[in-house]
């Protein structure tokens, strides 16, 4: 039978075709995303300042214990350190690195341009070389990286003013270096970076220098035991690359999530489009099927003919799918880091496993695929199979039922769940939500397809004439094919409408949110990156502020009430923390308290969300570390009530900001007194930037346009992936579409004969395009509104999603001009053929 099948592929080109085109692309898609995943495991980032130290010892990201929760904020290592890491054998010194954000002034006092500074003896780890002037010797000097010299226009001997550590400082530039990385580096002589830091005594990262030949395997494992007990981890290889950028401990993580997001919501969508594919190519085939049936083959060797025409197609279409798979990946990736999702030093890395894994997968959607739809015309009688090749009478079954049944039950479950998270999480359950809808509903098809030909038939018919009455009998009478061109159109209808607007929701959630919670009138920012926190102070004391608040913004962990038992892991709850001032959030912020008092925020204090406190009351201590890792005991003044999914914990920012990086205050929230005019406001605000260089001044307009622009990353991500699911689920459409119309060419050419003109065969599959997308479209947008409504109530608090009406119109439109465009291009290229050639080369 296999000899057999694969001489028979030359005679059904356009099935194979078809099958090959859906086969290869989702492959080649899922091989992607299996690179991608693997990528994130490996988390890859070779180092650059750092890599001339075969060793680099680095604070540990990761809360104790665990392995998926991390600290947000630098966690750095005490500078004596160094000793016992220079006792291990092998090693020939330690050179410890600080890195510190640094903006280089512009002309004007609200401009500038973002650095990062280190110490000057780290420059030996890149290495950095001096290509003008000499390394700086006292605390009044700087070098720069050449390249940033030259964007500044900044040369040796000129002088620049810095800003850093909430102050401002003038150097003079001794010298430009030329090295790797990008160019926003400054060098400080080491006690004088060791100052800008604000952290004194304490550095990021060691690297780590050993002798000529020595087995840097065997120095790390020693240089562990040394620094056992503190926070610390150490790293060689790519792995070295995490001290210079601990954002790719925690944010590289992303790319497992969207891999097995991306990857699994594209396999579902092969499957669905192989099976479609696959089905309508065999149901095509029925009079062969029938006639092999008639003169003695037996279920098992049809079965096995259809499996080995899917085997021989898939093994083609999967083997090359490997070339564009991983080059599919690194698009992805590449995409990924240039727009902020995932740090750009994360590079490419996937062996032989995503392309096994994708090609695997691939061979058993066709194969499976193949088997099912085999079995309907394996099982059917021989004296019953010339009659079932005209007319599809059986187009379901018990088996069909049961899955249908287990998917929309598995939909409805899910519905329910997604109506009952927080909002910002509730995307998780809905699109796999979308999937089994679309599951039952496409295992339902044919009946689905009928129900809809039969409400349509009276008004086509009544407005189309003739060629409506024989296409809802083609359509009537052909239930199982029409069904196997609705899915396709109702695939990417119902994908396109339910993520497209899923995004928008959400995006209107979080906005909406934000808005709620903003009360201020403007806010004060820094070009440096933050402001001294009495600043906070100097703000109030402006004649026409009513009150003004400090935001500092960061992640902690409220400890677990007991402790895990041995060889568990802990599970803190992970918590944003917002420091303010307590003098002034009322006024600038939603926060009311329902227990307490927030005027109560002061020292070593907290108000948590009501649905957070853990059983904790009221002037209890709460065991929490902050996001830099360190352990606090804060009592609990108040709880507040929080827009569900947006919870937070309010403390005093006097103590959030010792346990951030920068130490500064990001925001300062001001409102205007009653009559006050906001623009002499905003300018008597600006007159700080006399004493605070690089202070800016901004209204709740220009805040939330930011806020907007920031969340436009998570957006831009969803609809990249949307775009390439979308785009294969239409890829398919086409596919199909071209498919179940070149197999009717018999069919066209007997009309010819009887007298049809090609006028009339093109006004009927009109009609029966028109069918196909009303009925693809309507089972689409079931699809999407069975998968938005509870999405919008748990975002939005109403069953009406958020978005424009023209994404549903350009969506429907889109469907309704690819299906008909297909549909009559490939009509016009059968009809070019002469029926009495056609008729008798088939008879």
């Amino acid at each position: 039978m296999i000899r057999i099948s694969l001489r028979t592929l030359r005679h059904h080109k356009g099935g194979f075709v078809a099958s090959f085109i859906a086969l290869f692309f989702g492959a080649a898609i899922v091989i992607g995303c299996g690179g991608l995943f693997e990528t994130g495991l490996h988390k890859a980032a070779p180092p650059e300042r750092l890599s001339a130290a075969p060793v680099v010892v680095t604070g540990d990201q990761r809360y104790p214990g665990t392995r998926r929760d991390m600290f947000v904020e630098r966690i750095t290592l005490d500078a004596s350190a160094a000793g016992a890491i220079e006792s291990v054998p092998g090693v020939t010194g330690t050179v410890p690195d600080v890195s510190f954000p640094v903006t280089v002034a512009g002309d004007d006092k609200q401009s500038g341009t973002g650095a990062t500074g280190h110490g000057w003896s780290s420059a030996q780890l890149a290495p950095y070389e001096l290509t003008e002037g000499e390394a700086p010797s006292g605390s009044g000097q700087a070098v720069l990286d050449a390249r940033l010299a030259e964007r500044t226009g900044l040369a040796p001997g000129q002088r620049v003013q810095f800003l850093f550590n909430g102050d401002a400082k003038s150097y003079e530039i001794s010298g430009l270096v030329s090295g790797p990385g990008g160019s926003d580096t400054v060098f400080l002589s080491d006690e004088e970076a060791a100052l800008a830091t604000g952290r004194p005594g304490k550095v990021d990262a060691f690297g780590v220098l050993t002798e000529p030949g020595a087995d840097v395997g065997q120095v790390a494992d020693q240089v562990r035991e040394a620094v056992d007990g503190q926070p610390a981890q150490v790293l060689t290889g790519d792995e070295r690359g995490w001290a210079e950028n601990p954002d790719i401990v925690a944010e590289g993580g992303k790319l497992i999530t969207l891999a097995s997001v991306f990857g699994g919501l594209s396999a579902m969508v092969t499957v669905f489009v192989v099976s479609s594919t696959l089905g309508l190519s065999i149901q095509q085939r029925q009079r062969e099927m029938a006639l092999l049936r008639a003169i003695g083959t037996t279920p098992a060797q049809l079965r096995r003919l259809i499996l080995g025409e899917t085997l021989f197609i898939a093994v083609i279409a999967t083997a090359l799918a490997c070339i564009p798979g991983p080059r599919i990946g690194r698009f992805l990736l590449d995409a990924f880091a240039s727009n902020g999702v995932v740090p750009d030093t994360i590079v490419f890395r996937a062996g032989g496993v995503p392309m096994i894994i994708g090609a695997g997968a691939a061979m058993i959607t066709a194969l499976g695929a193949a088997f099912i739809a085999a079995r309907a015309a394996a099982r059917t009688r021989p004296t019953e199979a010339l009659a079932e090749a005209t007319l599809q009478r059986r187009w379901f079954s018990g088996m069909r039922l049961v899955f249908a049944l287990l998917c929309l039950g598995g939909g409805t479950a899910l519905a329910l769940v997604t109506a009952n998270m927080d909002g910002p999480s509730a995307g998780s359950t809905a699109t796999p939500a979308a999937m089994l809808w679309t599951a039952g509903f496409g295992l339902l098809g044919p009946g689905l397809a009928k129900m809809i030909t039969a409400v349509l038939r009276g008004p086509v018919r009544a407005v189309s004439g003739l060629a409506g009455r024989l296409a809802t009998l083609n359509a009537k009478e052909r239930s199982s094919r029409m069904a196997g061109a609705v899915m396709p159109v109702m695939l990417a209808t119902g994908l396109a409408t339910a993520l497209i607007y899923l995004q928008t929701t959400q995006s209107s959630g979080s906005e909406k949110a934000f808005d709620e919670s903003l009360r201020a009138d403007l806010v004060v920012t820094s070009v440096s990156g933050g402001l001294p926190l009495d600043t906070v102070d100097a703000v109030k004391a402006l004649p026409g502020v009513e009150a003004a608040s400090a935001q500092v913004s960061s992640l902690g962990f409220i400890e677990p009430a007991q402790p895990p038992e041995e060889d568990d892991e802990p599970e803190p709850t992970e918590m944003p923390l917002q420091g303010i001032t307590p003098e002034g959030v009322d006024r600038t912020t939603a926060f009311r308290a329902s227990d307490g008092s927030l005027d109560a925020l002061r020292g070593e204090t907290v108000a948590l969300p009501t649905k957070s406190t853990g059983g904790h009351r009221l002037g209890d201590m709460v065991p929490m570390r902050m996001g830099d890792g360190g352990e606090v005991s804060l009592k609990l003044v108040a709880t507040v009530e929080s827009r569900r999914g947006y919870e937070t914990a309010l403390v005093p920012a006097s103590l959030l900001v010792e346990h951030t990086d920068s130490g500064l205050v990001p925001q300062i929230m001001v409102s205007a007194a009653a009559g006050t005019d906001h623009a002499q406001l905003s300018r008597t605000l600006s007159a700080l930037s006399e004493q605070h260089p690089g202070l800016r001044v901004s209204d709740r307009a220009t805040l939330g346009a930011v806020y907007a622009e920031q969340d436009e990353t998570q957006t831009w991500m969803s609809y990249l992936l949307l775009g390439m699911v979308v785009g294969y689920a239409t890829i398919a459409l086409v596919n199909t579409q071209v498919l179940a119309t070149t197999e009717r060419r018999r069919e066209f050419m007997l009309q010819r004969l009887i007298g049809s003109t090609r006028r009339q065969v093109m006004q009927m599959m009109t009609v029966e395009a028109a069918l196909v997308s009303v009925a693809g479209i309507v089972l689409g947008l079931l699809v999407a509104g069975l998968t938005l409504v509870p999405l919008s109530v748990s975002v939005l608090g109403s069953p009406m999603p958020d978005g424009s009406p023209w994404i549903f119109i350009g969506v429907i439109t889109a469907a309704c001009a690819l299906t008909l465009a297909t549909t009559l291009a490939s009509t016009t290229i059968v009809l070019r053929s002469r029926p009495g050639d056609v008729v008798g080369v088939r008879e």
